[in-house]
């Protein structure tokens, strides 16, 4: 694995930390700001919204320029928008400053995603992938929990300050060991790349992912007062138990992504349908603080373990427009985050209690696997795998060697990858890839 990939990884961490940081910052910043833990729930929301409009315009915006010089910019204007939300005065700037960093988080999720998988051959693109979010699974482990401690002993606003040094870091990384991904020789034409979107086995993927994301995160945005209030443990306990789930998502990705090459769908349904399992689970016995803790770290797990290959289905079938690909996927996550949070909120409001958020999760990932019944069925039955998007690619030239992102030592095209990868997956048998 390139060493750059792991520059990814590294400056995914403090993009996953700044994402998901707030699900354990929600009391004191409803506090400071005077408004309610749901309106406050919303900047999980209004994060999420800018990553689902920044990550397709940015990759549209992006696709003729040099990929390194694209990180660069992307990566520091995401810490610049850590430093405003440290100094917001008010909620509204608080918000907007939110949307300005998820913009630029998305564009680099969009952009970084291409740049791995340009430089790995096909058999090792979901554990590309599983690199990429492990990075977004430390910030679980680490950066969440810290951002959670420091909220507690030096206010929230000390955590935005801790996501901007790391972003500097991050910084330092990109523009030094980031190699310069040369771009194809025929340019990339955004109508060939949106031609994806014919295909209905990508809307699928669409949908799978964003409702699997959203299920998780529908409970998990609410977790600190469900633990505090519901559970009945102090609130010191709260970074710890968001460790806990980060470090259930470490070990998903890890696992996830060594197994997702080979058995893609195996993956998506037994993951998709733990998580469903635990988030049942997590309603029933919400008072339970031992089972509220052990599900915190299962649900880590049953959601991350699916993310290596929720990521490569996307390249699987829309390989060939590998930067609207990633941006897609991108966009896909975060509609599941901010659905999920609203969706949350809205049954809090609706004085269902806490504890509903896991009702209302599980039924969003009972329609996930519902979703990956049809893109398997659809599959074994040649109705979709994203033969379009190779019948595009061979058309355009993307799979014959001359498209490009190829990686430092002569890789294999990624659109040429991509197909090769989609004609494999179809011939799969019970646990297909």
């Amino acid at each position: 694995m390139p060493l750059a990939v792991y520059i990814l990884g590294l400056s995914v961490f403090a993009l996953g930390t700044s994402e998901f940081m707030l699900s354990g910052l929600l009391p004191p910043i409803a506090d400071d700001m005077n408004v309610s833990i749901p309106q406050a729930g919303l900047l999980i929301s209004a994060f999420a919204i800018g990553m689902v409009v920044g990550a397709p315009l940015l990759a549209v915006a992006t696709l003729r320029l040099p990929r390194r010089t694209t990180l660069i910019v992307l990566i520091s204007v995401f810490g610049l928008g850590q430093i405003a939300g440290a100094l917001a005065p008010t909620y509204e700037i608080l918000f907007v400053s939110r949307v300005v960093s998820a913009f630029a988080c998305a564009g680099f999720w969009a952009v970084g995603a291409a740049v791995a998988i340009a430089m790995v051959p096909v058999n090792a693109r979901a554990r590309a992938m599983a690199v990429m979010i492990g990075g977004l699974s430390v910030a679980n482990v680490l950066g969440v929990p810290l951002g959670a401690f420091l909220g507690e002993h030096l206010g929230w606003r000390s955590a935005f300050w801790a996501v901007g040094a790391a972003s500097a870091v991050a910084l330092v990384g990109v523009a030094t060991r980031i190699p310069h991904i040369p771009l194809p020789e025929r340019k990339p034409e955004l109508k060939r790349e949106l031609a994806i979107y014919r295909d209905r086995q990508v809307w699928l993927a669409i949908v799978i992912t964003a409702l699997a994301a959203g299920g998780v995160f529908c409970s998990f945005s609410y977790l600190a007062p469900l633990l505090t209030d519901v559970a009945g443990l102090d609130s010191g306990w709260v970074p710890w138990i968001l460790g806990l789930f980060g470090a259930g998502a470490l070990i998903g990705t890890v696992i996830g992504g060594r197994v997702a090459d080979a058995h893609l769908f195996g993956v998506l349904l037994s993951g998709i349908t733990a998580s469903t399992v635990f988030l049942v689970a997590l309603a029933l016995f919400a008072s339970s603080q031992i089972a509220v803790v052990a599900l915190a770290f299962l649900l880590g797990l049953s959601a991350f373990f699916t993310a290596p290959a929720l990521n490569a289905r996307m390249f699987n079938v829309a390989g060939a427009a590998p930067t609207l690909a990633g941006a897609t996927t991108t966009a896909a996550f975060n509609l599941g985050n901010t659905s999920g949070p609203w969706l949350g909120g809205t049954v809090i409001d609706l004085d269902f209690g806490f504890a509903s958020t896991a009702w209302a999760g599980a039924a969003m990932t009972a329609l996930a696997l519902a979703a990956v019944g049809v893109a398997l069925h659809l599959q074994r039955g040649g109705g979709g795998g994203g033969s379009r998007s190779r019948l595009i690619a061979k058309s355009t030239g993307a799979g014959t060697g001359r498209a490009a992102d190829t990686g430092p030592q002569g890789r294999v095209p990624v659109a040429e990858r991509a197909g090769t990868a989609g004609r494999a997956a179809g011939t799969q048998g019970p646990s297909p890839a």
